[in-house]
């Protein structure tokens, strides 16, 4: 089927397809007849084409884009904030509370934090979206995500209050509150993002596309107050204070600009165009959960693309570019040293990774049925030696530095973020566009599941990669 072919009415009418790469059009005719019949019969019967066929409104001055974007950064941004926050917990976590410095303090609890995040924050988040999946249809989007948020905003409202806390005399028990509030924060952040992303499923791809992109901004945005604040702070918990409150703002910003979502003329047409008879959203929920094997039959591939790009980036990124140390290290200067992992690791990372999401707005290439993404998706497996040969310290098995040189790790962090902001941006937009407009939002779902699965599998493989270095 080629970009002027009709589209057919079980297809999500936002999606309109190009470049979809050559494949047997027979083929796929009888699959989409099959698919047809298969979800026709979730539907209601005789129902008329949904308005959004007939008409769409005009999205003015961008703003449900902008929202969608914020909502973006605002899915992100407080957990990046959690883990960047490094000098703050190793201060609150060492013997010596009393040294507010910079300088990194070490103790048996701060050597194993990140450690211990990891663990806290990855099984929360891939059970909150099974739960976001079941109860898709049983609990509507508006309370998701509000009840969502407001979890978000106590915890780290909490998380504020300590800051200035004396903890020296229980740090064991600070570090349980720790844990407990990133699995919270991890698994509220989850299903926030996975109903967010269920509801961008029934605008155009361009609204999934800007909270995807928000999400590489909130990144950005933490790489770039990391780098002031190794340029500027004195203090440390000074510091952390202005982190944990500017999540505090980001969090309400969500809130406010969710509530302002139904106002718009533009955001109210696709939701009421999502429920069957033209209900509003939270009309619509009903209580079944949606079926997956229909869902399935059209995006596994997708979720598979997903699943496999964001595991091969979280596998090397941070704990393999993070530990890539400058060659020039021992000249002293403040670039080759202080500075040289955060530049060349996080801030370049994320800015390519914004690159890379922000790109796919423009262009959409290769399309949701085209063989050539896959195939892209697994070029990208050669990042990882690729990183690892460059000047990762220490280095205990394998012994040889290959990439000898800084303008390496530069390249290739480069790549990474580019290739895992386009090549993971892509297949998450589509998966809510080739399925029928009843199911985008449970298939938001799912792709945001197989995107959490992916960084959780990752997360576990990037311990053996490190080992093995």
């Amino acid at each position: 089927m080629d970009g002027t072919g009709p589209v057919h009415p079980s297809l999500n009418s936002s999606y309109l397809p190009n470049a979809l790469g050559n494949h047997d059009e027979s083929d796929e005719e009888d699959e989409e007849s099959e698919d047809h019949s298969l979800s026709a019969s979730l539907l209601p019967q005789n129902s008329p084409p949904p308005l959004a066929v007939r008409y769409s409104p005009e999205d003015s001055y961008y703003l449900v884009y902008i929202i969608f974007f914020l909502m973006g950064i605002g899915s992100l941004l407080p957990w990046n904030f959690f883990i960047t926050a490094k000098h703050y917990w190793l201060y609150k976590l060492s013997n010596d509370t009393h040294h507010s410095g910079n300088e990194e303090q070490h103790s048996d609890l701060s050597d194993y934090f990140e450690s211990y995040l990891s663990i806290a924050s990855t099984v929360p988040s891939v059970l909150c979206l099974i739960l976001n999946y079941v109860f898709v249809n049983r609990v509507s989007s508006r309370i998701r995500i509000l009840s969502s948020l407001f979890v978000i905003l106590f915890v780290f409202a909490v998380t504020t209050a300590l800051v200035k806390v004396d903890t020296s005399n229980y740090r064991m028990g600070f570090l349980v509150v720790t844990l407990v509030s990133v699995a919270v924060v991890s698994g509220a952040s989850n299903i926030f993002y996975g109903s967010i992303f269920g509801i961008s499923g029934h605008f155009p791809m361009r609204i999934s596309q800007a909270l995807i992109s928000g999400q590489a901004m909130g990144g950005t945005l933490s790489a770039l107050a990391s780098i002031a604040d190794l340029a500027i702070a004195k203090d440390v918990t000074n510091s952390a204070l202005v982190y944990f409150l500017t999540a505090d703002v980001f969090i309400l910003l969500c809130i406010i600009t969710y509530l302002l979502l139904p106002r718009l003329a533009y955001s109210r047409h696709y939701m009421a165009c999502s429920s069957p008879g033209g209900m509003s959203e939270d009309e619509g929920a009903g209580n079944k959960t949606p079926p997956l094997r229909p869902i399935l039959k059209k995006i596994w591939l997708l979720g598979l693309s997903v699943f496999y790009v964001f595991s091969v980036s979280i596998m090397v990124f941070p704990a393999v570019s993070s530990g890539i140390q400058s060659v020039n290290k021992d000249s002293g200067s403040p670039w080759t040293t202080t500075y040289f992992v955060p530049l060349s690791c996080f801030l370049l990372y994320n800015v390519a990774d914004l690159c890379g999401r922000m790109a796919t707005a423009w262009l959409q290439v290769p399309g949701p049925t085209s063989k050539v993404l896959p195939v892209l998706v697994l070029c990208r497996s050669v990042m990882v030696p690729l990183l690892m040969l460059c000047n990762y310290q220490p280095r205990d098995h394998l012994l040889t530095v290959v990439f000898n040189h800084d303008a390496y790790p530069v390249l290739f962090n480069c790549l990474l973020g580019l290739s895992n902001g386009y090549l993971g941006t892509l297949p998450m937009i589509y998966g809510p566009k080739v399925v029928h407009r009843e199911l985008a939002e449970a298939t938001g779902v799912i792709m945001s599941f197989f995107l959490a699965l992916g960084l959780a599998v990752g997360s576990a493989l990037s311990v053996l990669i490190v080992h093995y270095i």
